[in-house]
């Protein structure tokens, strides 16, 4: 995959980035909010002009934790998910690292054995760079019901993207070939933590490791003239996602996040994660009741009002646009549009 370089701390303005945390939703409190694994990280995954894609955790707006380091001397990973693995060694020992970090005396002699990076130095990859699976929902908020003048569903409606239209940050969203309704989707994604199969509602919230944007980038020709959804949904570069997932504790409660979505600037999608319709322990205890979800594993967990298709006249992506999604708390995540036959 090519890389480009990512600008800033993720998007977030300085304005932002020590905001008061809300009253955390007394469902999450039942649902075990977070793991005592993990707190108070953004984990990224770059890669150097010398280097594979590899784990990393932000430190600040201009530095990059090379997780992967000899130095740090973090226990082995079997296999990459590893990484988000919160029964996983390596997942705690990353959280130790992060906070051995805030010395500065500790920083200097891991930058000086070229384990502190700068942030211009390296380039961004999707946080999970190949998930093992991307599970969508459809539907699922009150006000984007509202705009199609559609029902609330009864139970989730589940479908998925292959894992490879996942696309990094800054990376281009290449419209698929022969489609003229190429439509945006702001989405919140959780990412999985831990092993879950036919988890309890009150158990859910254990098995998530963190939250990041997500763009659900979906061509609605293909979609609705297929009958089913899969092709339209999972072209190539179709699920950008990231600059970081910031774990639980960064984000005590998911369900009062503003979403937006900007289309060269001008805002298209303006929401809140506190319209959702299956909340996310609810989300996670109907999808592990019949699938098993497994560490890296994404759930979108839909989109608000505002797409292309139900705007009159409708809106459609073409090359040349940039698209921004920004839930609060997750930065900025940043894509051009290109051609089909765009050679970048």
């Amino acid at each position: 995959m090519v890389w480009q370089e990512v600008a800033d701390f993720g998007g977030v303005p300085a304005s932002n980035r020590r905001r008061p945390k809300p009253p955390v939703d007394p469902r999450l409190r039942a649902a075990g909010r977070c793991s005592p694994l993990v707190g108070r990280v953004k984990l990224v995954a770059f890669a150097t002009s010398s280097s594979l894609v590899r784990p990393g955790a932000l430190l600040d707006a201009d530095t990059v934790l090379d997780l992967a380091h000899p130095t740090l001397a973090l226990p082995a990973r079997g296999q990459p998910n590893d990484a988000y693995d919160l029964a996983h060694p390596f997942l705690a020992a990353a959280r130790a690292a992060v906070g051995r970090a805030a010395d500065a005396g500790q920083r200097e002699r891991w930058r000086a054995a070229g384990a502190v990076l700068l942030r211009s130095a390296v380039q961004l990859h999707a946080p999970v760079p190949r998930p093992g699976k991307i599970l969508c929902i459809g539907l699922n908020y009150r006000d984007h019901a509202a705009e199609q003048n559609a029902e609330l569903p009864k139970r989730p409606l589940l479908f998925s993207k292959f894992v490879t239209c996942v696309q990094r940050p800054e990376g281009p969203i290449r419209i698929p070939r022969g489609s003229t309704q190429t439509d945006f989707e702001a989405e919140l994604g959780v990412v999985i933590g831990r092993r879950a199969a036919r988890v309890a509602e009150a158990d859910a919230m254990r098995h998530v490791l963190g939250y990041c944007n997500l763009h659900d980038v979906s061509a609605r020709d293909f979609q609705f003239a297929d009958g089913q959804w899969q092709r339209g949904k999972s072209c190539d570069t179709l699920a950008p996602f990231g600059p970081f997932v910031a774990t639980t504790d960064e984000i005590p409660d998911p369900h009062v996040l503003r979403i937006r979505l900007r289309l060269n600037g001008t805002t298209m999608q303006d929401s809140n994660t506190n319209q959702l319709v299956f909340n996310v322990p609810q989300l996670i205890a109907s999808i592990s009741a019949d699938i098993t979800l497994e560490p890296g594993d994404v759930i979108a967990t839909g989109t608000p009002p505002g797409v292309g298709c139900f705007r009159k006249p409708p809106i459609y992506l073409k090359a040349g646009d940039v698209c921004e999604v920004e839930v609060e708390g997750l930065g900025v995540l940043r894509n051009p549009v290109v051609a089909a036959d765009a050679t970048n």
